[in-house]
């Protein structure tokens, strides 16, 4: 399973990147307005500044819902840099943009994305990625983890090509649950990439070596 990390923050996509197990970046309109980033050129430049901070897929979402509009918009996103991946919404006018960028061989991420037949529409448009928003579905009192795992094996008995990217990662556990799933991706915020690191046993057990290591000297 690939770790992508769900964030525009330069310091934590770096501070990722240097575990060395990061492969992608995603982000929203959200994530860029925690960090200031407003106007196009300024947006743009900060997909730019990340694509080379990362070598590996980069989602940069469109703010239009409009099919010319989410074309045009991402035209304008993926011409920044090859690593860009145009994130469109879950409408009916984003399944007909991923189609016309599926034709035209630009990379697309479909977002909020709650059902499997969603999922479907989105495979069949020739979506690279689906995000199923499993955090908020557990918000909802539903188990996120379990549409995971039914788009996977909707995908895997069709042979659909587009990769289940596990997004609204809430915790350690929804990483690994996604993992035991078959999630092709996960995008998290740093701190449950960094909770992965974290056991008491770990802790206790490299303070008793330290401790022993100490009493030998």
């Amino acid at each position: 399973m690939k770790f992508f990390i769900d964030t525009a923050n330069l310091a934590q996509i770096q501070e990722a990147n240097d575990l060395g197990i990061l492969d992608g970046v995603t982000t929203n309109p959200t994530l860029m307005a925690k960090e200031g980033i407003k106007g196009t050129e300024a947006i743009a430049a900060h997909y730019k500044t990340i694509c080379e901070m990362v070598d590996g897929p980069v989602s940069a979402e469109v703010l239009g819902t409009t099919f010319e509009g989410i074309v045009e918009e991402g035209k304008n996103l993926a011409a920044i840099h090859p690593n860009i991946v145009v994130k469109v919404p879950m409408i009916k006018d984003g399944i007909k943009a991923i189609k016309w960028f599926t034709d035209h061989g630009i990379k697309t991420n479909c977002t909020l994305v709650f059902s499997a037949g969603q999922a479907i529409l989105a495979a069949k448009a020739g979506a690279t990625f689906v995000s199923p928003f499993i955090g908020r579905i557990d918000d909802g009192s539903w188990d996120g983890v379990q549409l995971i795992e039914q788009i996977v094996n909707i995908y895997n008995t069709q042979g659909y090509m587009t990769e289940v990217l596990a997004a609204s990662i809430r915790n350690p556990l929804h990483i690994v649950r996604c993992a035991e799933a078959g999630a092709d991706v996960c995008t998290c915020p740093l701190s449950s990439i960094l909770g992965l690191l974290k056991h008491p046993l770990t802790d206790i057990g490299l303070q008793q070596f330290l401790t022993d290591a100490k009493a030998m000297q």
